[in-house]
């Protein structure tokens, strides 16, 4: 019985680094710059042509 626990403990904690280095990942990859935010919000239709140009201006003037 004592066996178990120096298998089930490592596991345990091999799946929890597994697990939270999976989730932190997907967090880092769903990083967009700016424009491509923009970008999208004109496409869907959040924001109108004038909108658009006057706010990648303004962030073209950022840089």
């Amino acid at each position: 019985m004592m066996m178990w626990w120096w298998i089930l403990v490592p596991a345990v904690i091999v799946l929890g680094v597994f697990f939270y280095n999976g989730r932190n990942r997907q967090n880092t990859l769903k990083r967009e710059n700016p424009m491509d935010i923009l970008d999208k919000r004109l496409a869907k239709g959040e924001i109108s042509k004038e909108e658009y140009e006057e706010q990648k201006r303004t962030l073209n003037t950022k840089n």
